[in-house]
């Protein structure tokens, strides 16, 4: 593509290069060279933007000056956007989007409704009574459930099952009663859900992903899970069975959310964080152990058991040596 069309497509201001020039890969910064494009979000890399070889770097306003004084750039009031943009541009240039249609090789139940602009790639599994919405794209090896919906514009990547029981069971006389799952799944628009994430039925209501909710690889939702728009979750972070995420939250990779607990608009959990209560307030929440040689891991994670009777004894000295104050 020639820098021109990008500008005409996504906006921006070209500075110090044609628009004829042509742009024949979309590069990393410090890999970038003659003919690529490449892009510049944060400041602290401004060391690699001097030194890079590309054709043309995206930067923001503040970023100007720097990126004149190397080569050609592209204003953008916010670089990383305008990247991501790019690569969409650039996918449909190469016509890599999806097809519309049902690949041969997938099974879709006659009672099943799938959108004539959906794409079902190979190896797809559509149940009964479920639902497929308008330019949705499942690509191999997807499994949708009996009468679960999956919203518009949705990307669900291989191996992803949505639908499938949710872990219910009674105990009765040293055995295991299943409790049948009777609810389904409700994805909205514009979601998007990684390789083999599994995404649990409900038992009795749905369990629900609302709209533009970005789930990575190996993600579990349990059953009567309800995730809030927009939220985004990293590789291996587990929720269990009937926790509600709130609106723009975020789990780091590997973070898991205890069943039935609640989490509000905005919070944020770093990776290998294990939510054990409610967070009724926005933030940063962490809770991890630092890693340490195992000898002395092993030390403070004996002292961490202590912790509840050495509170106690300084409660007791405290109380001890008020009383020996008092006149």
């Amino acid at each position: 593509m020639q820098l021109g069309q990008i500008v005409d497509a996504l906006g921006g201001t070209l500075i110090g290069a044609g628009r004829d020039v042509e742009i024949t890969r979309i590069a990393p910064l410090d890999s970038a060279g003659p003919g690529d494009l490449s892009f510049l979000s944060n400041p602290r890399y401004q060391q690699q933007l001097a030194a890079s070889e590309a054709a043309c770097v995206i930067v923001a306003p503040a970023l100007q000056e720097a990126a004149q004084a190397r080569g050609a750039c592209i204003v953008a009031d916010n670089p990383y956007a305008y990247f991501a943009r790019a690569t969409q541009l650039w996918r449909a240039q190469q016509g890599r989007g999806a097809q519309p249609g049902i690949h041969a090789s997938a099974v879709v139940h006659s009672e099943a409704q799938v959108d004539p602009t959906a794409c079902i790639g190979p190896l797809c599994v559509v149940e009964r009574g479920a639902r497929i919405g308008a330019g949705s794209w499942l690509k191999s090896r997807v499994t949708v459930g009996e009468d679960c919906t999956i919203g518009a514009r949705c990307i669900v990547h291989a191996g992803v099952v949505i639908g499938a029981d949710g872990f219910g069971f009674a105990p009765e006389d040293g055995r295991w009663v299943k409790i049948e799952q009777l609810g389904a799944v409700r994805i909205g628009d514009d979601v998007e859900i990684g390789a083999n994430t599994c995404i649990d039925r409900g038992a009795l209501d749905d369990t629900v992903i609302e709209q533009g909710v970005k789930l990575d690889n190996l993600v579990q939702i349990g059953h009567n899970v309800h995730v809030g728009a927009h939220a985004a979750m990293a590789g291996c972070v587990g929720v269990a069975g009937s926790a509600r995420i709130g609106a723009h939250c975020t789990v780091g990779g590997g973070g898991i959310v205890l069943g039935h607990l609640t989490l509000a608009d905005n919070v944020h959990v770093s990776a290998a964080t294990t939510v054990t209560r409610s967070l009724s307030q926005p933030g940063l929440y962490t809770g991890m152990f630092p890693t340490d040689e195992n000898a002395k891991w092993e030390k403070n994670a004996a002292t961490l058991k202590q912790l509840h009777s050495l509170r106690e004894r300084i409660k007791a000295l405290e109380q001890a040596l008020k009383r020996t104050e008092t006149p």
